[in-house]
């Protein structure tokens, strides 16, 4: 098995690539585009061939390097069929399995933060993108988040695993690589010990800033990557 994490500092985005040892396929994770020859250098590097390009869901933070991994590769791509995204060649479900090689990606849909986004659980690890962040979660106040929902995605979906799951998140702003299932049902401060109610009223008084990015990201996103 091979797990790489990646980070894109100008967005603070983790990208995740996975190999499968035995015959070398290989599926990436919310793949940034100014990023993308990073990418293909670490994917020669290891010896793999890139099976599958993944997008936990439509961004509105950075533009994903979906479409140059798959032009460089041959490497199809997936997003959940929530998201009302064209230009991937297969659309998402939960329950879906991602094959590659003799390994297999879960698709657990999670709605909140958009209505297609997705986390993918393979072994103990779980790419949470931007539903379950270490101390947070992902904000639900524009691409039609809905707080309640989310709440249900994680209390539901997510906090049900197993204690030890590894949690590896979409973005973190503090340094901070990996957490689990328990330390975040736990300490996270958003949803520790917090009814549904008081979730929604935490979401709904974040008064976040706009993402900067987000005119550029969002329309490309929906495209694959496409300008």
């Amino acid at each position: 098995m091979i797990f790489r994490q990646l980070f894109d500092p100008a967005s603070s985005t983790y990208t995740y690539l996975l190999g499968d040892r035995v015959d070398g396929q290989a599926i990436i994770v919310d793949p940034v585009r100014e990023q993308a020859q990073r990418d293909l250098a670490l994917i020669g590097d290891l010896g793999l061939k890139l099976a599958w390009i993944i997008e936990s869901h439509v961004h509105a933070d950075h533009v994903t390097g979906a479409l140059a991994l798959s032009k460089a590769t041959g490497a199809l791509s997936a997003v959940s069929q929530h998201c009302g995204a064209t230009g991937f060649d297969r659309l998402l479900d939960d329950g879906d399995a991602i094959e590659f090689g003799t390994a297999s990606l879960k698709v657990i849909g999670t709605p909140g933060h958009t209505p297609g986004s997705s986390c993918f659980l393979w072994h103990d690890r779980l790419l949470t993108g931007d539903t379950l962040l270490i101390g947070g979660c992902g904000r639900t106040d524009f691409q039609q988040g809905d707080a309640g929902t989310l709440y249900e995605s994680i209390t539901r979906r997510l906090f049900t695993l197993p204690d030890d799951t590894l949690v590896y998140p979409g973005h973190d702003y503090n340094g901070r690589r990996v957490s689990t299932i328990a330390e975040e049902r736990a300490t996270n401060p958003r949803l520790a010990g917090v009814t549904r109610e008081r979730f929604i009223e935490i979401m709904n008084g974040l008064n976040l800033p706009t993402p900067a990015r987000m005119a550029e990201s969002v329309p490309a996103n929906l495209r694959g990557g496409a300008h």
